[in-house]
C-alpha cells in the first residue's frame, strides 16, 4: 500500500471512497444467498469499527446465532452502510457494510465452503495497512480518547495523515 496508510476513521472511508471502494462488490448478492440460507446457524463475524479517533476490527472468536438478514430501505455508500442487516441473537443489528467476514464452524482461518461473507476490500484496507506508531501518534490518539471519554470536544490534531 506504499507509505500512505490510513490514519483515523475518516481517511479510511475517503481512500475507500476515492479507490471505489463504497458499495457492494460483485459478488455480493451472491454472498447474501449464502448469508440467507445460514439463517438459525451459528455464526462467527468479523466487525470493522470506524470510531474516531482510530478506526479497529473486533474478532473475539465469538460466535452468535443468525436469527434474519435484513432489507435495509436507507443504504448511504458514503458511510458503508450496505443494503442489509445481520440479527444477531444478542440482540444486535449489524450493517454487512461494517462486516469483514462471516464464517462458521470457524472463527479463524475458514475454508471457504466455511466462509458466507468476506468484504475483501474492507480486509485489506483494515487489517493489512501500514500502520503508524510513534510517539506522537500513540500520544495523538490517546489525547484524543481521553478527550472523548471525559466528555471534551476533540479536535482533529495530526491523526490524519
Amino acid at each position: 500500500m506504499g507509505s500512505e496508510g490510513y490514519g483515523d476513521s475518516e481517511s479510511i472511508l475517503t481512500k475507500l471512497s476515492k479507490e471505489s471502494l463504497l458499495w457492494p462488490s460483485s459478488e455480493y448478492d451472491r454472498q447474501v444467498d449464502r448469508l440467507r440460507s445460514a439463517i438459525g446457524r451459528l455464526v462467527y463475524i468479523i466487525e470493522g469499527r470506524f470510531d474516531p479517533p482510530s478506526p479497529s476490527v473486533i474478532a473475539n472468536g465469538q460466535c452468535y446465532e443468525l436469527l434474519d438478514l435484513i432489507d435495509f430501505k436507507r443504504p448511504n455508500p458514503a458511510r458503508r452502510i450496505y443494503p442489509h442487516v445481520l440479527l444477531l441473537d444478542d440482540g444486535r443489528g449489524l450493517n454487512l457494510g461494517h462486516v469483514l467476514r462471516v464464517s462458521i464452524d470457524s472463527a479463524f482461518s475458514p475454508t471457504a465452503e466455511q466462509c458466507l461473507f468476506e468484504d475483501k476490500k474492507l480486509t485489506q484496507v483494515l487489517l493489512f495497512r501500514e500502520r503508524r506508531l510513534n510517539r506522537q501518534y500513540i500520544r495523538d490518539v490517546s489525547h484524543a480518547q481521553l478527550a472523548g471519554l471525559l466528555g471534551h470536544s476533540v479536535s482533529k490534531p495530526t491523526l490524519e495523515e
